[in-house]
């Protein structure tokens, strides 16, 4: 069991679980009004009104599931203070409303109801339970320490931290839903299961979409068809998956139907009307393509090439719904559609040719590299999306490590921008670095050799990439602010989108390789 290796997950909840408390008076974003305000909404106003109310800026925009969360929290927070939850009282973040909904941030971590067995229990974090079934699911005590370690990787998660206990998200809650899910996929006996409980993590928070395609593929290959013949169809197997699934997105958008009402509730969850980059450049290929726009205007008058002069403010100002090139053509979401498809569609041909477990968690995490990369509009919160998923394989071997060191860097860099006060950066950079140096260094210890060989060059650059990370670090939290004071703000936020672009990049041509040659 999880529990016979120290530290134990249970152990390590409870520190982090303390940790995290110190830090409710901390800087918290835009967010945190954004949950009081779907706390007052939801427990306010008629159910029909949820999706229609729009006093604040920030309307009610995730799937019913997380919108019935909110609810339940609310019951809770009418006895704290009745007037966190009433939708005209905007910004309003009393003392007893900031500790409230920090606390529930913990709590549903701490707290979360598994249906995975014999009988209900209240368990230990919703990860750290679910990442208990994956250290169990493991083999042998090597794969079991390797697998205990990831898990704990997660569990003390810089991202996980810096997003849901400062910046203020309920990430790790439904995170812990995904890996049940995953784990849950590893038994052929608990396959349905594993579907049907993404199906309501889908009806929680729409990002998981961009994991959708490996579910089908997986579930179609290995649950719906026999493993014998892929003409061979199991009718029952396929009924009760379908059932399922009509079953849970009935209880979610059910209500909502009859009202008429689900046009309004995909307009909220699909706002296409926003830019392609987000207010911050995510670490994608469009933030690489944005950075070479910029050279190019300085470029332009010398080699030739026409600017488009009302286009000049857009990529520094990162305004939703302004982003446009100066040189470079301009990028239509169609086309981030169909490059999302085309880099999703690849690594889902070997999953159908050959549907284990490594290769459905491999799919799983080239899906969300695939999204992160060229999608529409991304959060550089969602290189979550990516991490998670890769650590459950990431101590395969010293090849998966490889692609994954990158990623864990700048992933993880690519974050910092989101806490720009003063008293949050030693938080963040000295937690960050701290969890880098002990996990890496521990991951290589534990990865075992690959069967296939390594590639040279690919890993002598990113030590090169990994060592270059603590001059950015120091030039964009600190050494730019003294130098420049206020001007060209737009530089750190550049320069940490692109150096960590170059690191998700390299990192997703990596696992590529060392996805098709395993």
């Amino acid at each position: 069991m999880a529990s016979e290796i120290y530290p134990s997950l249970a152990q390590c909840a409870v520190v982090a679980a303390a940790f995290k408390i110190l830090l409710f008076p901390a800087y918290k974003s835009t967010d945190f009004e954004v949950h009081r305000n779907w706390l007052a909404i939801t427990n306010s106003l008629p159910l029909w009104e949820w999706y229609y109310e729009d006093t604040s800026e920030w309307t009610l925009d995730y799937p019913p599931f997380f919108a019935y969360f909110e609810w339940v929290m609310s019951q809770v927070a009418k006895l704290v203070d009745p007037a966190m939850l009433r939708v005209y009282n905007l910004e309003y973040d009393s003392w007893q409303t900031i500790y409230f909904q920090r606390f529930t941030v913990i709590i549903t971590e701490l707290l979360l109801v598994s249906w995975f067995r014999d009988r209900l229990e209240l368990v230990w974090e919703g990860a750290n339970r679910q990442l208990s079934r994956f250290v169990d699911s493991a083999h042998g005590s090597t794969s079991k320490r390797s697998a205990q370690t990831a898990a704990i990787s997660i569990l003390l998660s810089p991202g996980l931290l810096i997003i849901d206990h400062i910046h203020f998200q309920y990430n790790g809650c439904m995170y812990g839903i995904l890996i049940a899910s995953l784990v849950l996929a590893r038994k052929k006996s608990t396959l349905l299961t594993s579907g049907l409980v993404f199906a309501a993590l889908l009806c929680m928070k729409h990002i998981y979409l961009y994991l959708a395609p490996a579910y089908f593929v997986f579930l179609l290959r290995a649950y719906c068809l026999s493993p014998k013949s892929i003409f061979k169809i199991q009718f029952l197997n396929c009924l009760k998956l379908g059932s399922g699934i009509i079953a849970i997105f009935g209880v979610a958008f059910g209500p909502f139907a009859l009202k008429g009402q689900i046009s309004q509730i995909i307009s909220r969850l699909f706002p296409f009307s926003r830019g392609l980059c987000h207010a911050y450049w995510a670490p994608n290929v469009w933030a690489i393509y944005s950075f070479i726009d910029r050279l190019l205007i300085v470029l332009a008058p010398r080699i030739g090439l026409p600017v488009k002069a009302e286009a000049l403010q857009s990529v520094t100002r990162g305004l939703v719904g302004d982003t446009s090139f100066a040189v470079l053509p301009d990028i239509a979401p169609n086309v981030c559609f169909l490059l999302t498809l085309l880099f999703q569609a690849i690594p889902l041909l070997k999953l159908f040719t050959r549907p284990t477990w490594d290769n459905f968690i491999g799919a799983v995490t080239l899906c969300g590299y695939a999204s992160f990369l060229f999608g529409w509009h991304v959060h550089e919160k969602a290189i979550l999306l990516v991490i998670i998923p890769f650590s459950l394989i990431a101590l395969k071997d010293r090849r998966h490590l490889g692609a994954f060191r990158p990623l864990a860097v700048a992933g993880h860099v690519s974050l910092f921008p989101l806490l720009f006060t003063p008293a949050e950066f030693p938080i963040k950079t000295i937690y960050t670095i701290f969890w880098l140096v002990m996990f890496l260094m521990a991951f290589d210890r534990l990865a075992p050799a690959a069967h296939s060989a390594r590639f040279f060059v690919f890993d002598r650059l990113s030590t090169l990439y990994i060592t270059v990370s603590i001059p950015l670090i120091l030039y964009t939290s600190l050494i730019h602010g003294i130098v420049f004071g206020k001007r060209y703000e737009f530089l750190p936020l550049m320069f940490t989108s692109s150096y960590s672009a170059v690191g998700v990049v390299g990192s997703w041509v990596g696992f590529m390789v060392v996805y098709f040659t395993s």
